[in-house]
C-alpha cells in the first residue's frame, strides 16, 4: 500500500509545499492537489515538483467541464515533463454547486465527458491528431455544440514526457464507478468506510472490472484518513476534527436530493443522520450538523488511536481494496506521524 497525503484547498500553497517537502523525506510516495473552488491545482503541482525529488503529484481532482479536454492534456503532459515523469491526472465532475454556481457552466452528461476526455488525454499524450470520427474535434465536446469547420484538428505541439500518465477519477454514483472501474487507472472515492464499501459500490466496481479495457493493470484505489496514534481519551477526541469536513460533504455539497455524498452517507445506512446533518448544515447550524456525524463513521474511515488499533484498521482498508492510503497527521510532529504510518505500511 502506498503513503500518500492530500493537500486542502483552504491553505497556503506555500507552506504546504514547505510540508511536502519534509514529508517526502519521512517516506510519501504520493501528494494529491485539490482544487474545488480556491486555488486551482496545476500552479501548486507545477511549484512542487520543482521542489520534491521522487513524490508523485496527483491532482485531485481537475473537474471535467471548466477546462477544455485540450488544456487538461497541456496541463498532464507540462506537469510530467518539470516533474520528471512524475504526474497522475486526476478527473471527476465535481457537483452542480460548484461547477454552476462558481465556474457557471452546465452541469451535464457527466459520464460521457468523462469518458470522452479520457479518450483525447491518452491519445493526445502519443500525438494523436485529436479527433473523434469526425463529430468531435478540440475544444467542444459533442454535447457543447458542433465546430465551425474553420478550424484544422491537431495534434500535442510538444513531446510529452511519457506517451502514458496514470488517469485517476473521483467517483460516487454507481454507473461512474462502473466506467472508472472499466477506464481509469485509479479510483477516487470519498468518506470511505472500508466495511461499508463493498455494499455501496461493490457491484460497481465487479461490472466495471468485467468490462475493463485491454492493457490496463489492476484498478488503483485511494482512500483518505485523519492520523492520531496514542493511548487514552485525548487521543479519540482527535477524531471531532474531522467531523466539519463529514458534515461540510454530507450537508452542505449540493441542494437537496443533488448532493452525492449525502446520497452515499444514506447507502452506508446513516440515514436518518444523512437528513438532519443536511437540514442543518442548509439551515446555516453547522455545528449541530456536525455532532450528528456518526462517531461509528468517523471511526471506521479515520486512523485513531493506538498504534496497534491503527494497525488494524490500515489492514481493513487493504481487505477493502485500498492500494494508496492518504493520510493528514492530526499530532504535534507530523512528520514524525507521517514516518510511523510509513512503517506500519512496509
Amino acid at each position: 500500500m502506498k503513503l500518500a497525503t492530500m493537500l486542502m484547498y483552504d491553505g497556503n500553497p506555500r507552506n504546504a509545499a514547505d510540508t511536502v517537502v519534509s514529508y517526502e523525506k519521512a517516506g510519501l510516495e504520493q501528494v494529491w492537489v485539490a482544487e474545488a473552488y480556491g486555488f486551482d491545482s496545476p500552479t501548486l503541482m507545477g511549484y512542487l515538483a520543482a521542489r520534491t525529488e521522487t513524490v508523485e503529484i496527483g491532482a485531485a481532482i481537475l473537474n471535467i467541464y471548466s477546462r477544455t479536454p485540450g488544456a487538461l492534456l497541456q496541463t498532464a503532459a507540462g506537469l510530467d515533463n518539470v516533474s520528471g515523469g512524475r504526474a497522475i491526472l486526476g478527473l471527476g465532475a465535481s457537483g452542480p454547486q460548484v461547477i454552476e454556481g462558481f465556474h457557471g457552466v452546465p452541469y451535464r452528461k457527466p459520464l460521457a465527458r468523462t469518458a470522452e476526455i479520457v479518450d483525447l488525454v491518452r491519445r493526445g499524450l502519443r500525438r494523436e491528431v485529436l479527433t473523434n470520427d469526425g463529430e468531435f474535434h478540440l475544444p467542444l465536446t459533442k454535447e457543447h455544440g458542433a465546430v465551425t469547420g474553420l478550424g484544422k484538428p491537431l495534434k500535442l505541439l510538444t513531446h510529452p514526457e511519457r506517451d502514458s500518465i496514470p488517469i485517476w477519477i473521483a467517483a460516487l454514483g454507481g454507473k461512474s464507478v462502473e466506467q472508472t472501474a472499466e477506464i481509469a487507472d485509479g479510483w477516487i472515492p470519498h468518506l470511505f468506510h472500508p466495511e461499508k464499501a463493498h455494499l455501496v459500490w461493490g457491484d460497481a466496481l465487479e461490472a466495471g472490472k468485467a468490462k475493463r479495457q485491454e492493457g490496463l493493470a489492476p484498478l488503483q484505489i485511494m482512500a483518505n484518513a485523519m492520523v492520531a496514534i496514542g493511548e487514552g481519551p485525548e487521543t479519540k477526541q482527535m477524531l471531532d476534527f474531522a467531523r466539519p469536513l463529514f458534515a461540510l460533504y454530507v450537508g452542505g455539497m449540493g441542494a437537496k436530493g443533488k448532493n452525492f455524498y449525502n446520497d452515499v452517507a444514506k447507502a452506508y445506512g446513516y440515514e436518518k443522520e444523512a437528513e438532519q446533518i443536511q437540514e442543518l448544515y442548509l439551515s446555516g447550524k453547522k455545528k449541530e450538523a456536525e455532532a450528528l456525524v456518526p462517531l461509528e463513521w468517523l471511526e471506521a474511515a479515520n486512523l485513531v488511536g493506538p498504534e496497534s488499533y491503527v494497525r488494524e484498521r490500515i489492514a481493513a482498508f487493504a481487505e477493502a481494496g485500498v492500494t494508496t492510503l492518504s493520510v493528514t497527521p492530526a499530532s504535534a510532529d507530523p512528520v514524525a506521524t507521517m514516518a510511523q504510518v510509513k512503517e506500519m505500511l512496509s
